[in-house]
């Protein structure tokens, strides 16, 4: 089973549209052909954005991130984090090193700007592959 890791934008995305594609990855967890993971960073950005936005929202993202497998930014006794790819802003690397430290097969992220240049680049990562959900999703086709 693949182990994915949701950035924030993309728990946002879940909550704020029910018929989209970020939905979709919920339903899959639910089905138990995906185990979702994040982190409480993204889980509290997420939450935070949510308020100020939408905050209908709210009891949605909190019925949804009940459903998450949580990890720590990095697993006690882990020893050194992994380098931080260059050129990927300081605000991103709890995101990264959470994806690191749970062991995910993949990184979902909407955030083109900071990631963008890392998607699809695993060797630039190392070894995590950071995909958008469209790409993740294109992926299982």
């Amino acid at each position: 089973m693949k182990r994915l890791f949701l950035d924030a934008n993309v728990l946002f995305t879940a909550a704020h549209n029910p018929e989209g594609k970020a939905a979709l990855l919920f339903q899959l967890g639910q089905l138990e052909l995906v185990q979702l993971l994040s982190s409480a960073y993204a889980i509290e950005e997420a939450r935070r954005n949510l308020a100020r936005k939408f905050p209908a929202c709210l009891d949605r993202f909190e019925a949804l991130v009940g459903g998450l497998g949580s990890v720590a930014e990095r697993l006690p006794g882990a020893g050194l984090d992994p380098a931080s790819p260059a050129g990927l802003p300081e605000k991103d690397w709890p995101i990264y090193r959470a994806a690191h430290a749970c062991q995910a097969d993949a990184l979902i992220t909407g955030d083109l700007r900071d990631f963008g240049a890392l998607m699809n680049a695993p060797e630039r990562c190392g070894g995590l592959l950071i995909q958008t959900v469209a790409d993740w999703l294109q992926g299982l086709s």
